[in-house]
């Protein structure tokens, strides 16, 4: 059995304004903890100085450990390395950015201790973010929990401790298009949330600009539910149904008024909305379609250039 009581995992992307004060608040959460402990930092490619400056923080502390990847890979599956090489019986993920408060740790091993297997953190409120990234979070999780029937829990992110037999069930999934909260609710086990005020963050700029929000928000909706393929059903049959009754509309003109139908102006108004719609199908098709073909690939998650403070001894994941 492992003798390191806890792993944090840290995934980082151009963190160099906020990784030191970030080390330095987590060493203390973590010595206060009064439990032997490892940092795990998840360098994504970053291209500013954060591997280097963690790697001179792992000269001088011997529970900092660094995975450098050998490109950016996407913060989900950073996320997924740092659980592959965490060797804790409790797994905390954290981002780097400090918006999730580090001292709310000590409150997710408090729910662990009295037995539960993951300890997921709810916001209450979410300081220094925009209106517009506050409505949309509030209206994808909606939509998320609509076409789920409520099984994610909403207003919750990555920040979260997951038990060791969490974490080893994770290994065990391994597709590419990675939604990590969604993924670890549905591995089970005894679930608890922590409720928190989530911060602005500590220095720096976000990491997840608009494309990377739909990015992630679309890898929630498709790899949870195949309800948008049902789309298709419903308006196939909604749109036949309305069509059958222009039909019908048009040959009551034609038998039993003088009238005449106008034009084209109604026509082509109809054929842009039936191809629109029909143009809409075939792109939630292609996406079903584009993560098949990413998981037949069968390439590896994640290229790591670099290890560093790893002994020989320990299990290379």
């Amino acid at each position: 059995m492992s003798s390191v009581v806890c792993s944090v995992v840290i995934p980082m992307y151009n963190e160099e304004e906020v990784i030191q004060e970030t080390y330095r608040r987590l060493k203390t959460v973590m010595d206060q903890s009064g439990e032997s402990y490892e940092l795990l930092f998840v360098n994504d490619g970053s291209r500013d100085r954060s591997a280097q400056i963690i790697s001179q923080l792992a000269k001088t502390d011997s529970n900092i450990r660094l995975i450098d990847f050998s490109r950016n890979f996407g913060h989900q599956i950073a996320v997924t390395a740092g659980m592959d090489y965490a060797s804790g019986q409790a797994i905390v993920i954290i981002d780097a950015d400090l918006q999730d408060p580090p001292e709310v740790i000590l409150r997710m091993l408090e729910k662990w201790r009295e037995g539960y297997e993951v300890v997921y953190g709810k916001r209450l409120k979410r300081h220094g973010e925009t209106i517009f990234k506050k409505a949309t979070a509030y209206l994808f999780y909606r939509i998320l929990g609509a076409l789920t029937n409520d099984k994610i829990p909403k207003d919750t992110g990555d920040f979260r401790l997951i038990d060791r037999k969490v974490c080893d069930a994770m290994k065990k999934l391994n597709e590419k298009n990675r939604f990590l909260r969604g993924m670890i609710n549905w591995v089970g086990f005894r679930q608890v949330a922590v409720e928190y005020v989530r911060d602005e963050r500590w220095a720096g700029e976000t990491k997840y600009p608009l494309k990377k929000m739909l990015k992630f928000a679309s890898d929630g909706i498709f790899s949870f539910t195949y309800k948008p393929l049902k789309l298709a059903t419903y308006l196939g049959f909604l749109l036949s149904f309305s069509g059958f009754l222009y039909l019908l509309y048009v040959l009551y003109q034609k038998l039993f008024t003088d009238s005449t139908t106008a034009g084209w102006a109604s026509l082509i108004a109809v054929n842009l909305v039936f191809n629109g719609i029909i143009l809409l199908i075939l792109g939630i098709l292609g996406e079903y379609v584009g993560r098949i073909y990413e998981e037949v690939k069968g390439r590896p998650l994640y290229i790591v250039k670099e290890e560093i403070g790893f002994r020989e001894d320990e299990e290379e994941n």
